[in-house]
């Protein structure tokens, strides 16, 4: 009853992440103190790692205090070896918290409960939270492929999300299945997993194709953030298990 209870408090609001004029590694301490798990102090890789990789991928850099996907056109820049990132340690129930700003024309994406398999990339076993420039790229046109969307399956409008270069507050809620997309303070998207509307919402998606057995989301995985070849930072990324 009393993780219900604060389930229900948390999804009434979201916390903004302003700055503090602090180093990212004082505030990282001070989360850890809040019951929230630093996920990235600003200054090292930490646990983050590439997908099906036991190192930080070069396509990838710590910078002013962000984690910054490096544009390469797909993961291949000369010498720098891009690629999906993965948070070593799985979670749950969970809320996610990050800040996030795209280049012109850039795509990338937030993935969780993702599983870590040989033959799969992330996108195949996870959802995932569009990261996406709404006003070039020509996903922007589609709503189940707009910022903030459930990506191919729920979409949101194009005026949830700021414009590029500006820093655009993420909240992510997973709880007993029920998930919720918080995108600038307003919750977007809304969904429960494993239910005949979820399969539904899968079969008249496009991952069937590439995995027959993706709708069996699984109830513990991953955190990712993907590599789409675009210029993209995050900050601010901390955990809490609910």
């Amino acid at each position: 009853m009393k993780k219900l209870f604060y389930f229900s408090m948390i999804a009434l609001f979201i916390t903004a992440c302003g700055e503090t004029g602090k180093k990212p590694a004082e505030e990282a301490k001070e989360i850890e103190s809040e019951d929230w798990i630093s996920m990235f102090d600003g200054e090292t890789p930490g646990k983050w790692r590439g997908y099906n990789k036991d190192y930080f991928p070069s396509g990838w850099e710590i910078t002013d205090g962000t984690l910054r996907c490096i544009a390469s056109g797909r993961g291949e820049a000369g010498s720098l070896e891009g690629g999906d990132i993965i948070y070593d340690e799985k979670f749950s129930n969970f809320e996610l918290s990050l800040e996030w700003k795209i280049s012109e024309g850039g795509n990338s994406g937030i993935l969780y409960l993702a599983q870590e398999l040989p033959d799969k990339t992330i996108w195949q076993t996870a959802p995932e939270m569009q990261v996406l420039d709404n006003t070039t790229h020509p996903d922007g046109r589609e709503g189940k492929h707009s910022a903030g969307a459930l990506y191919d399956m729920i979409g949101v409008d194009q005026d949830k999300v700021k414009p590029v270069g500006e820093w655009n507050q993420v909240k992510i809620l997973v709880y007993k299945g029920l998930v919720e997309h918080w995108l600038n303070g307003e919750k977007v998207v809304s969904y429960h997993l494993w239910t005949p509307e979820w399969n539904e919402m899968v079969a008249n998606s496009k991952f069937p194709q590439y995995n027959p057995d993706w709708a069996n989301v699984a109830q513990e995985g991953y955190i990712g953030l993907q590599d789409h070849g675009d210029d993209v930072w995050y900050r601010n990324i901390k955990i809490r298990r609910l």
